[in-house]
């Protein structure tokens, strides 16, 4: 028996895939199409040890998507054998907040979405639209984002706004990374031996793109992101959390439009603003070279990792376990132990000699007697895409 599954990540210039099947979980091709819209694009399809590459002018998705095509054609895997697609969907808001088959409802309901997430939404349903085109005789899947987020309770998602406006305007807290968190979660169950359901879990997911959530017997209670991917933790290039008034100082003071703030917070602030640095590697290259900006920087970031660890575990009523993942949460031992050394009076203790351990296979880190268990997980966003497409076409 095999289900294979192709999964669509549109970014606004790139699209990533994958093939995996769904019933042995084994990846059977993966691709990235780069520089979409630009004079020279280029495809990267890899199968097995093979890679294959080529480049060419790709004006929009549906012709990158074609080209995507002739690869499976050329390389294989046989796209005709392929049973459902998957598409990465950042905004499902809060109408769409299961994994759903794509028609056209779903996709204007997407289009009215899109102020919500004006830089991930629309390549998305372009996406979406392309691959359709492409591949018309199996169904379309959209899995969302937020969705993992959509039990949050009231208390957690409302914003002390107006009531009327918040309604009017869609306005509350959604969070994202949320096929990230559903994944890394399960695993801890899974890696533990222990069911899902009996865990209290913080997990932090910590990439480029940084948010953390609270998962109480099985339902996600509180996350980091908000109304959208700005809010919470410090990030790569996006501030994290800001007291609103900095905006409006910002327009009054120095003459800053809407829009240039925008770009401000979301793209050159956070790590490249502090520390003139996004890549953590970078960063602690800088710090060996005495940059106080760069050691600063780093403080800052563990200081409000610390406030949301405090925070969930006072939400949760205590914690069984805290987990790291993404780029920086799986790679970096540092950033983990600092974190850990904080958190020794509320039950956490860190064995050295694990935390210090490169693998890429799930793995607690703190000590066998720690009350509380901490673990890294490598993510895989598009193995969870897989199973709840699966699911999804399984009925």
């Amino acid at each position: 028996m095999s289900t294979p599954i192709l999964l669509l990540n549109a970014g606004s210039s790139s699209i990533k895939y994958q093939v995996i099947d769904a019933d042995d979980e084994r990846v059977l091709a993966t691709g990235l199409i780069e520089r979409i819209g630009q004079e020279l694009s280029r495809i990267k399809h890899t199968v097995g040890d093979e890679t294959f590459t080529e480049e060419e002018s790709y004006p929009n998705h549906t012709v990158a998507l074609a080209a995507m095509v002739t690869m499976f054609e050329e390389h294989g895997p046989a796209l005709d054998q392929v049973k459902a697609v998957g598409h990465r969907t950042v905004h499902g808001g809060d109408k769409l907040t299961h994994s759903t088959v794509i028609d056209d409802h779903v996709i204007e309901t997407l289009e009215e979405l899109s102020p919500l997430a004006p830089l991930h939404n629309p390549p998305g349903i372009a996406g979406i639209r392309g691959a359709r085109r492409a591949l018309p005789n199996v169904p379309h899947v959209a899995v969302f984002d937020t969705a993992f987020f959509s039990s949050l309770p009231p208390e957690a998602y409302t914003y002390a706004v107006p009531t009327g406006i918040a309604e009017q305007y869609s306005v509350r807290r959604y969070g994202f990374h949320g096929t990230s968190h559903n994944y890394v979660s399960h695993t801890v169950a899974e890696t533990l031996g222990v069911d899902y359901e009996s865990l209290k879990q913080i997990v932090c997911h910590l990439g480029n793109g940084a948010s953390i959530s609270a998962i109480d017997h099985g339902v996600a209670v509180d996350t980091s992101m908000g109304l959208t991917p700005l809010q919470g933790l410090v990030m790569g290039t996006r501030s994290g959390d800001v007291d609103p008034g900095l905006i409006f100082y910002l327009h009054r003071e120095a003459g800053f439009s809407v829009d240039a703030i925008d770009n401000l917070l979301n793209k050159k602030a956070g790590m490249i603003g502090l520390a003139g640095a996004s890549d953590f590697r970078d960063i602690s290259a800088k710090i060996e070279a005495g940059d106080e900006r760069a050691k600063i920087a780093l403080d800052v970031y563990i200081h409000r990792l610390l406030h949301y660890i405090g925070a969930y575990m006072a939400i949760l009523g205590g914690v069984d376990t805290i987990t790291f993942t993404a780029g920086v949460g799986e790679n970096d031992p540092v950033i983990r132990a600092r974190v850990c050394e904080r958190l020794a009076g509320l039950g956490v203790k860190l064995d050295p000699e694990r935390n210090a351990e490169r693998s890429s296979q799930p793995r607690v880190i703190s000590t066998d007697d720690s009350p509380v268990t901490v673990l890294v997980v490598p993510t895989n966003e598009e193995l969870q895409m897989a199973r709840e497409v699966s699911a999804v076409i399984a009925g």
